[in-house]
């Protein structure tokens, strides 16, 4: 009985070295994703139609604010409070659209990015499944990645997200 449980203890260790890791470095493959190329352009193209109508309305009220400021000393002062009140209202308006296209920016990036993470995660469990490897790290997540216990994966992860 104590030769099988020395013979077991001695061959424990050997059953660790017969796991299999492997690395992925997912910044590199997300950026040669076309997914991740139109997002960023359709992102892009998003902010400048909201950049455009700050514009526009920016524009708007400094002409109002600038003809207000020349006609403000000969107006009687219910006038001059109501367009007052107004300028003060476009403003408001102006930083409400900002803050909500600022919100609706960031959930249009969340909504692409969670897209193309899904299409990753799958291809790197398909890779692990089919290298047989016991867990892929993705690189930076961890303080430590040993280059030579772990295999670097990112190459067959590409290879079968169908990116060069």
């Amino acid at each position: 009985m104590k030769k099988l449980i020395l013979m077991l203890l001695a061959f424990a260790p050997l059953s660790v070295f017969a796991q299999k890791f492997g690395v992925v470095n997912q910044g590199d493959i997300v950026q040669a994703m076309p997914e991740y190329t139109q997002a960023q352009t359709d992102l892009q193209n998003e902010s400048k139609t909201f950049d455009d109508e700050l514009k526009r309305m920016q524009d708007e009220l400094q002409k109002k604010a600038e003809a207000f400021d020349k006609e403000s000393a000969t107006l009687p002062d219910a006038i001059k409070t109501r367009r007052q009140n107004e300028l003060q209202e476009m403003y408001q308006k102006i930083q409400q659209y900002a803050q909500d296209a600022q919100q609706q920016m960031q959930a249009s990036e969340q909504e692409k990015m969670a897209t193309i993470s899904e299409k990753l995660q799958k291809a790197i469990e398909d890779v692990g499944a089919n290298g047989g490897f016991t867990a892929i790290f993705m690189e930076g997540s961890m303080p430590f990645i040993s280059k030579t216990l772990c295999t670097d994966v990112t190459a067959q992860v590409k290879t079968k997200l169908g990116l060069k």
